[in-house]
Order: structure tokens, then sequence, then C-alpha cells
């Protein structure tokens, strides 16, 4: 009689201790809230991160637009200069045309003046 008292009180015990060890209805709901949550705001940082990939494609494309502008304008300006400084040597040049004509004159004026 001890023996099955023993037995059925072990055995109410360990029921006891399973139904305990049992998640309920409510846990499930949570944890599955909680999935949820977790797949919601990694879904918003993977929006989150294309949304920048984005942006930042863009703002590479501008740079690279404004690198290629200024490399040709630096293009022209050096074109410039080089188209100015052929002006000034054919400048100096007809300067010194001009003043050796302007010596020729002067000697055939005074060789005239001289007669």
């Amino acid at each position: 009689m001890m023996k099955r008292s023993l037995l059925l009180f072990s055995m109410i015990l360990l029921i006891g201790a399973l139904m305990m060890g049992c998640a309920t209805t409510g846990d499930l709901e949570k944890v599955q809230a909680q999935q949820k949550m977790s797949d919601a705001k990694a879904d918003q940082a993977i929006k989150e991160a294309q949304a920048a990939k984005t942006a930042a494609d863009a703002a590479k494309v501008t740079a690279d637009e404004t690198s290629a502008r200024a490399d040709a304008a630096l293009k022209a300006a050096e074109e410039r200069e080089k188209i100015a400084a052929e002006n000034e040597k054919i400048a100096a040049e007809k300067a010194m045309i001009a003043e050796e004509k302007a010596k020729k004159a002067e000697e055939a004026f005074k060789k005239s003046m001289k007669k």
C-alpha cells in the first residue's frame, strides 16, 4: 500500500513537473510575436541599407561628373594659356620686326637728309 501511494505521489509530481515545463499557447504566441518583430526590424534595416547604397551611388555619379567637368575646365585653361603664350611670342616677333623697320626707315631718312 505504501508503495502504491509513493508511486502515485511520484507520478503526480512528475506530471506536475512536466506540465510546468510545457510552453503555453500564450508563450508560443509571445515567441512568434517576438520573431515577427525581429523579422520586421531586419526588413527595415535591409531597406535602409538599400536606400543608403542608392544615395551613395548617386553621390558617386555626381562626384564623377563634377570631376570630369573639372578635368575639362583644366584642359581648356591649359589650352588658353598655350594660345596666350603663342600670341605673346607672335606679338614680340612683330614688335621686333616693327623696330627693325623703324631703324631702317630712320637710317633711310638720315641718308636722304645727307644728300
